[in-house]
């Protein structure tokens, strides 16, 4: 589709993040072909030699802004099953008595239709990716893509499965299947996997040169439970496995020691903060401005809706900047830009996105539209600021993955009607809940 916004306000978030004043950005097919003044835009046709595009739409922003959509850099999509009836419990006793026995029920349908669910959700929200980890990432990858989404599925094989083979098998299988999807290799985390199956992960990831991801360090029930088994940390586990050395990251990664640090920081990894999850399971504070100071990239996820409960990553910005200031006993501590760059920039990097990380010329045009013309974005002080202050869902009004508008002013194009997902998602808690 070919889309040529004008009259708007537009944050790239290349450095130096400033917003850009009444520019003009052009989509021609998936990629963005054009950002700059209305008056250049006839030199830019001359110096690239090509003609005016036939525009499917002309959208005036009228002064709103244009950015580069969130990436929820940890999630478990088709958890919307388990919103609000698995509540108010401690991690190991969630997982144990409330999420475990209904998931050995699930099907790859029903994880289909689910993660259809979420998608409602994270593109109202201006979520234009995510890193998924979940059951049948065949069925999944099908959902986010039929509903137009970007995602990147990532292994979370442990004791209970799948078998190693049936992970190498995926990964090779659902990289390159489409343009919105790839697969990574993970693991669910190291209290759920025997040390044999450890080395067989680290040994897979030596096998393909691929990051890695896992669950880490999230509660000090699991960093104490691992020491005792090990005499080291998770971090410094899967490091001396070996399933760090080509990068990749944790999440969580609450509970650090110092040589968990040095490690990051030696083996490039990227953190992936959950605050809200971590608070709602009282699992801890994770130590940003600790990982920001060693140059430790940080990027946002929500977790799975059982946990948190919404997938919000306005919500995720706000506490990922307020628990650091409580924290560290600091009102400067983790500046809002950078927690910006954490929703974005970061987000997309850790996830190989590194076309949809920014907004510029041949990039994916992966973006939303923040309505600025509401009470809690005036005045225009400081617009990434408000965003991650003052922000809430309702300021997204348009979301576009790859070019395609799957948003719009309420509107959802996502190739299914709300009400059918609702109804559908309704009938599958009703079956497993019941059973």
């Amino acid at each position: 589709m070919n889309l040529r916004f004008y009259n708007a306000r537009i944050l790239t978030m290349q450095e130096p993040i400033t917003v850009l004043e009444n520019k003009e950005l052009w989509v021609e097919g998936e990629r963005i072909t054009y950002i700059g003044d209305t008056g250049d835009a006839h030199k830019h046709l001359v110096d690239t030699d090509k003609p005016l595009p036939a525009w499917d739409r002309e959208i005036d922003c009228k002064g709103n802004l244009l950015m580069p959509g969130f990436k929820d850099a940890h999630t478990h999509s088709a958890m919307v099953l388990f919103r609000s009836c698995a509540d108010d419990e401690p991690l190991q006793g969630w997982l144990e008595k409330n999420i475990f026995p209904v998931e050995a029920q699930m099907t790859g349908e029903d994880c289909y239709e689910l993660t259809r669910l979420s998608c409602l959700e994270y593109v109202s929200g201006g979520v234009t990716a995510v890193f998924d980890m979940y059951l049948t990432p065949e069925t999944i990858l099908d959902a986010f893509t039929d509903c137009g989404m970007r995602n990147v599925q990532v292994s979370g094989i442990n004791n209970f499965g799948p078998a190693p083979e049936v992970m190498e098998e995926r990964y090779l299988k659902l990289n390159g299947k489409n343009s919105l999807s790839s697969y990574m290799f993970g693991a669910h985390a190291e209290y759920t996997c025997s040390l044999e199956l450890m080395e067989t992960i680290a040994a897979m990831v030596h096998k393909y040169k691929a990051p890695f991801f896992t669950h880490n360090s999230e509660t000090l029930t699991e960093v104490e439970g691992c020491k005792q088994r090990y005499g080291k940390t998770p971090t410094q586990l899967w490091a001396d496995l070996g399933a760090y050395d080509f990068g990749g990251g944790g999440y969580h990664m609450v509970h650090m020691s110092e040589e968990d640090f040095a490690i990051c920081k030696e083996k490039n990894l990227t953190v992936v903060t959950n605050p809200a999850s971590n608070l709602k399971l009282a699992s801890g504070i994770a130590p940003i401005s600790r990982f920001l100071k060693e140059g430790i990239p940080v990027a946002i996820g929500t977790d799975g809706a059982g946990s948190n409960n919404c997938l919000d990553m306005f919500r995720e910005m706000f506490l990922v900047t307020g628990l650091a200031k409580v924290k560290d006993m600091d009102a400067s501590s983790v500046d809002g830009l950078e927690v910006l760059k954490m929703a974005t920039v970061n987000g997309a990097r850790a996830m190989g996105l590194t076309d949809s990380d920014v907004l510029a010329e041949g990039k994916y045009a992966d973006l939303i539209m923040i309505d600025l013309n509401q009470p809690n974005m005036q005045p225009l002080h400081n617009i990434p600021k408000n965003i991650v202050y003052s922000g809430t869902k309702q300021n997204v009004v348009m979301t576009v993955i790859a070019g395609k508008v799957v948003y719009d002013h309420g509107r959802y194009e996502i190739g299914v009607s709300p009400e059918e997902l609702y109804e559908k998602g309704n009938a599958i808690a009703g079956r497993l809940f019941k059973a």
